[in-house]
């Protein structure tokens, strides 16, 4: 093989290592892809959407009441929630709507009011009360598979749904 040649094959395959390192970078520390799957976040997002979830948020501060979030709900699997409440916030939540901190919470995005009482409780240092939009149809914090979510458990703050791409859109967070 010619030195031309043998110069052009490593500077393809140098092209193509950089490429790599800097996707595992990227997705070890700033951004990652998720697919929902389920109807726990209707009317807000829908079954088989992905999204980019943005992890650089979290470096700096803790999740806000309103922000989506995906965490590590068990070591297979990923869930995707509301933040409804944070640390030392009590939480109730009744048949005409949730309330944190004894006042009502204004949610346009639920699908409908949860059907179920629960609490009151006060959300423990460095956890996070979650809920889906779907209220009757999602497990979150009020399931004791899930409870409040460790801090160390969020992966990310939802932020962009790029396909389909009839649904391209950000995502509000209120």
């Amino acid at each position: 093989m010619s030195e031309p040649v043998k110069n052009d094959i490593w500077e393809w395959i140098k092209s193509i290592l950089v490429a790599i390192i800097l996707t595992l970078v990227i997705r070890a520390f700033l951004v990652e892809v998720f697919l929902v799957q389920g109807e726990s976040m209707l009317p807000t997002l829908h079954d088989r959407e992905r999204l980019l979830v943005s992890k650089v948020q979290y470096y700096f501060r803790e999740p806000r009441q309103g922000e989506i979030v995906v965490f590590k709900a068990t070591e297979e699997r990923d869930f995707i929630k509301r933040v409804i409440a944070t640390p030392g916030d009590e939480i109730l939540i009744e048949s005409g709507g949730v309330y944190v901190n004894g006042e009502k919470l204004q949610e346009e995005y639920v699908l409908e009011n949860a059907w179920e009482t629960f609490g009151p409780v006060v959300v423990p240092e460095d956890t996070v009360f979650v809920m889906g939009d779907n209220r009757n149809n999602s497990m979150d914090s009020r399931h004791p598979n899930v409870g409040f979510v460790e801090l160390g458990r969020i992966k990310g703050k939802a932020m962009f749904v790029f396909w389909p791409f009839t649904a391209v859109r950000l995502i509000s967070h209120q």
